[in-house]
């Protein structure tokens, strides 16, 4: 079995169990699954029915891939994500982004619970992610290439597309959101990042750092789709206060999941 093998198999699956023609893909990160319940017409499948997906370990992460209506769009959202923490690969991390291809997906949002960096930044944020920083030590392109999902060595100068960029800042201005740009920098964790690692994140040029999100970016790149990110800056970094818990990550991102709802339904209004 190959990897296009899989994808045709879960993509199969899925067109069986009805869902249709998708546009926009939304990863959902943790805390902020709740805008899936926003979907109408909405067809909720768990993981683990899909074949060859893994399955969702993580507080916050429901585990569902759900496909409807949102803002006018055809989407399908994951309500979770994977990890490499996890134990999965990096090509089962982002499997689900293959797949969303294969089910029309021409464009991605990638949505994250993020700790701040920058000195600017403060619990509560959003931050528009203009690059990533991949420090996991791992790529979800190496090995042998399929030439029909993607090219061998992908561009990534331009990662997050600059029109949606233009385009969530605009909507943000409009509903008098205060929304912070910035380099995502993703680290392999399920550590947090020590304080030394995060001065290093710093003198390297990035403002939020997290244990997701770049590979999904990558794969999304490696397969032609036009890609937006924003993160949830939930904690300061280490080194920055005084602990560091995933209790408080969840805490934070329900404190805040209205105004984010209300700056991705903008978004998909627009696109």
């Amino acid at each position: 079995m190959t990897l296009i093998d899989d994808i045709n198999q879960a993509q199969a699956y899925l067109r069986d169990q009805g869902m249709g023609q998708a546009e926009i893909g939304l990863v959902l990160g943790s805390g902020l699954g709740d805008l899936a319940d926003q979907v109408d017409n909405r067809l909720a499948i768990p993981y683990r029915d899909i074949p060859h997906f893994p399955t969702s370990t993580v507080s916050g992460h429901q585990g569902l891939l759900i496909f409807g209506d949102l803002a006018g769009k055809k989407v399908l959202a994951m309500q979770g994500r994977f990890h490499y923490y996890e134990g999965y690969t990096m090509k089962e991390v982002t499997f689900p982004i293959r797949v969303m291809k294969a089910l029309g997906v021409h464009s991605l949002l990638v949505t994250n619970a993020a700790g701040g960096v920058n000195p600017n930044f403060k619990p509560g944020d959003l931050m528009l992610i203009k690059d990533q920083l991949n420090l996991t030590g791992d790529n979800p392109l190496i090995g042998f290439n399929h030439d029909q999902l993607g090219p061998r060595f992908p561009d990534m100068s331009q990662s997050y597309d600059q029109d949606y960029q233009e385009l969530i800042l605009g909507q943000a201005e409009k509903l008098g959101i205060s929304l912070q740009e910035g380099v995502y920098a993703g680290l392999s964790g399920p550590t947090y990042e020590t304080p030394a690692e995060v001065k290093m994140v710093g003198i390297l040029g990035g403002d939020a750092v997290g244990m997701s999100t770049v590979a999904e970016a990558i794969v999304a790149k490696h397969s032609q789709m036009k890609l937006a990110g924003l993160s949830c800056i939930t904690n300061l970094a280490a080194g920055l206060q005084e602990s560091l818990s995933h209790e408080e990550v969840i805490e934070t991102t329900q404190a805040v999941k209205d105004k984010f709802k209300s700056l991705v339904l903008a978004f998909l209004e627009t696109i």
